[in-house]
């Protein structure tokens, strides 16, 4: 391992017969803070409007015509209800007794459904709000509770 020899960091030093110099070097360290300066505030204030407004819309709705069909027609077993197109068909036996017990279909019970559009209109009251914005100066800056107050971030000490 090679010595080393501590060097001074000023004066002179004698080197085999040289004088040698040691110039010191100097430097410089910067610092960088930042801090929290207020150049103004904004405040926002929100107001209510009611306005009426008129709404467009078309009701569907939809409703039953009822059509009685006398039949009058004898079966064996009560016929089940069936759809035929649009219209739902509904039998309606009735038990006669003779000599003997048998199904005469009385009428059917036709409901075809008819569909209807219907466009209304009706004025009703919805809430509207706006907001406005106003950039005060620091001096300007109030709230209706007093002045605000605001913390410097660093350490929480108040400027």
């Amino acid at each position: 391992m090679p010595e080393v020899k501590p060097v001074p960091t000023s004066g002179s030093l004698p080197t085999s017969g040289r004088i040698e110099e040691v110039i010191p070097l100097v430097e410089e360290v910067l610092h960088v803070s930042k801090r929290t300066a207020e150049t103004g505030r904004v405040r926002v204030s929100l107001t209510t409007e009611t306005v009426e407004e008129t709404l467009r819309e078309t009701l569907r709705s939809q409703r039953t015509e009822i059509t009685r069909v006398p039949v009058g027609r004898e079966v064996s077993e009560v016929p089940a209800t069936r759809q035929e197109g649009d219209v739902t068909i509904v039998p309606v036996v009735e038990e006669q007794l003779v000599v003997m017990r048998r199904l005469v279909l009385r009428e059917e019970i036709r409901l075809h459904l008819v569909d209807n559009e219907e466009s209304v209109e009706r004025p009703v009251e919805r809430r509207v709000q706006r907001a406005t914005v106003e950039r005060l100066a620091p001096e300007q800056a109030t709230s209706p509770a007093g002045v605000v107050e605001w913390t410097d971030n660093r350490k929480g000490s108040k400027p």
